[in-house]
């Protein structure tokens, strides 16, 4: 089961200049602020910047959709298609993370909370 699109992550090239911007944008300040990852909360939405999601193999945002069995929805999408793009890993405090591709080629992002 789902619990709905809660963390949309786009790749970015330039972090400085993707936080200056995407700031302006939400017009509010990253609630985390690393060189690895940039996070905001837009109205209880979390939008994350990645300087490293291009050299991932990501050409755009990705949606992740809140699960509550990562694994068992992994192995459910494999099976009717999806092709895995990122193993389950854990992104930091237990939170895990995984994506697939549709058969379109198409991402799709899942995120098990901690």
């Amino acid at each position: 089961m789902t619990k709905g699109i809660q963390t949309i992550i786009y790749p970015v090239k330039d972090l400085t200049k993707a936080k200056a911007l995407y700031g302006t944008v939400f017009g509010v300040k990253p609630y985390m602020d690393q060189p690895y990852y940039v996070a905001f909360n837009v109205a209880g939405q979390d939008v994350g910047l990645d300087p490293g999601g291009h050299h991932a193999g990501l050409n755009g945002p990705v949606a992740y959709w809140t699960v509550d069995d990562i694994s068992a929805r992994v192995n459910a999408l494999v099976e009717a298609g999806a092709e895995l793009q990122q193993d389950i890993k854990d992104v930091g405090g237990g939170r895990l993370t995984a994506r697939v591709k549709d058969p379109a080629g198409n991402v799709i992002g899942l995120s098990q909370p901690a």
